[in-house]
């Protein structure tokens, strides 16, 4: 049985879990991957949660998990507005991944989530990873997109009941998210050379990310 440890991420984790992070991802959702360089630039902005900022860590002191989480935006059709959460890259290392390092990761950083009074969390991913996380259907809570859309991959967990209200909410993501193709290509160049390739889990993500829910 694999022992490990949920605590904060440190400076000195820093690049560790980018490099984490590129392995995790490299090759999964496209040829490469640009999630290690959003890691990088998400512990800079506002939005930022650092109290959310997890990694887990073996007990020889390898970093083999990390999730981070950003602040989001929810309004109603009235403009009233409730800060919420969004998380996202979430890392394990390809050497750890299906031994329950992802959900530890998930539930400590829930618990805080509460205990920091968040209401809610938005995310986007493939539903199969986070139904039996408390994940549902963007549709179920009547969340949208600004363009009134309901994504297939826009999902919702309820950390305060009563949240949503019964009312129509519409989600707006932090700009932390945001950052040119071209930076994410330069930073990856710091790191060892991979080889990029497809892989049937870059269709699968196709399909999600361009799906809404229409019913």
């Amino acid at each position: 049985m694999l022992n490990f440890m949920i605590r904060n991420e440190r400076i000195s984790d820093f690049r560790k879990v980018e490099l984490l992070t590129r392995l995790a991802f490299w090759n999964v959702h496209v040829p490469g991957a640009d999630e290690h360089y959003l890691v990088h630039i998400l512990r800079e902005h506002k939005d930022f949660v650092q109290e959310l900022d997890f990694v887990a860590e073996t007990d020889d002191g390898k970093i083999i998990g990390n999730v981070m989480y950003t602040k989001a935006k929810l309004a109603d059709a009235n403009g009233i507005q409730i800060e919420i959460l969004t998380f996202g890259p979430i890392s394990v290392h390809p050497d750890y991944q299906r031994m329950g390092i992802g959900k530890a990761l998930l539930e400590k950083s829930f618990a805080k989530a509460i205990e920091l009074g968040y209401p809610a969390i938005v995310i986007f991913g493939n539903p199969n990873n986070y139904m039996s996380r408390g994940f549902k259907s963007c549709k179920k809570y009547n969340v949208s997109l600004k363009d009134g859309t309901f994504p297939t991959a826009m999902l919702v967990k309820e950390l305060k009941q009563g949240t949503f209200d019964g009312k129509r909410w519409f989600y707006y993501e932090s700009p932390a998210y945001e950052y040119e193709v071209s930076d994410a290509e330069k930073f990856d160049r710091q790191f060892e050379p991979m080889k990029k390739e497809f892989r049937q889990s870059q269709e699968e993500f196709y399909i999600y990310s361009h799906s809404i829910i229409r019913y």
